[in-house]
């Protein structure tokens, strides 16, 4: 028998290759444009998180999809680097994938002196899943009823008041670099380790203003604990349909919110990066995985690897200057 081919072996072959070119899109051939095995989606961050949260809920959809799973893999670290790092270095066929958000793609990059990846060159963009917007919140001493009357208050009292936010270069830390810059106020940034303390203190009333991710600040909200004045994105969230944004609030040109987004190595086949955009979208396109995202007060999203590359360019032109005026970038 060896390598020899009989009639017979030859007949089944010719009949199988028949059948593959008539056949509009083979399984197998669907497969092929695949990794073997298991894919990896590294999370930046620590487990129980929002990213965390959305990774699993997609990951979860994708893994049914395709018949493959898709393992979560925490790898947590200065702010998202050393996740987005490990994947920016390794092997380009799919198999490890990132859950990026706009600290590991644009802020983290931005404010770093000698950033150990490139946003753009070091990736392949596959699809933006969520985004989340920021919320800015007052304390119940600070007697405002909106934003107008806010940046009132703020001008008639310049230094006086100051915000918090989660941390130093986070997208609320920008969000209210930008709501200053915009409305032409003087505030102290007030920097916390983390959203769950600035929050505290905000309902505490030891700082008067705080910048949020709407996902965490949501049930503080829902409560009456905290009080919201607008969102940061341009349209309101479904989540708060009564909450009014900053732009239609006397700041036209505000928009800022946080995101989730799945990257890839650089030089990905094109036909593997079209392929697993197209899952993710098909997955975040699904009734059910779109409510989960709106429980978390995301708006979900399913781009394309070239609406996503554009998105993350765009927002590198557009926070630069941002980061630089506030003193944000390492000397």
């Amino acid at each position: 028998m060896g390598g020899s081919l009989t009639r017979r072996t030859f007949c089944s072959s010719a009949t199988l290759a028949a059948a593959g070119a008539i056949m509009p899109r083979s399984r197998a051939l669907a497969q092929s444009e695949l990794p073997k095995g298991n894919i990896t989606l590294v999370v930046p961050f620590a487990a129980g998180g929002a990213t965390d949260i959305v990774s699993r809920i997609v990951a979860k959809k994708v893994s049914e999809q395709i018949g493959q799973q898709v393992v979560i893999e925490n790898v947590a670290g200065a702010g998202g680097v050393v996740g987005a790092t490990r994947v920016a270095r390794s092997q380009p066929d799919g198999a490890t994938l990132l859950m990026g958000t706009i600290s590991t793609h644009t802020i983290n990059p931005l404010m770093a002196k000698q950033p150990p990846y490139d946003p753009v060159k070091d990736f392949t963009a596959i699809s933006m899943v969520v985004t989340v917007p920021n919320v800015l919140m007052v304390s119940s001493q600070v007697k405002v009823a909106n934003v107008g009357e806010l940046i009132a208050l703020l001008k008639a009292n310049p230094g006086k008041y100051s915000y918090g936010s989660s941390g130093i270069g986070t997208p609320p830390n920008l969000s209210g670099e930008l709501f200053k810059t915009q409305a032409g106020v003087a505030m102290e940034h007030v920097p916390y380790r983390g959203g769950a303390p600035a929050m505290n203190d905000l309902v505490g009333g030891q700082i008067p203003l705080l910048f949020d991710v709407l996902s965490g600040a949501a049930p503080f909200i829902q409560a009456g604990t905290a009080r919201a004045l607008a969102i940061t994105t341009k349209k309101r969230s479904p989540s708060f349909p009564d909450l009014p944004t900053i732009a239609e609030s006397g700041l036209p040109d505000f928009e800022t919110y946080t995101w989730n987004a799945v990257f890839g190595p650089a030089g990905m086949p094109a036909a593997t990066v079209q392929r697993l955009s197209a899952e993710f979208r098909k997955a975040v396109a699904d009734p059910d995985i779109q409510q989960r995202l709106r429980d978390l007060s995301g708006d979900p999203v399913g781009s394309t690897p070239d609406e996503l590359s554009a998105q993350i360019k765009a927002e590198i032109v557009r926070w630069g200057p941002i980061i630089q005026a506030a003193g944000l970038k390492s000397e």
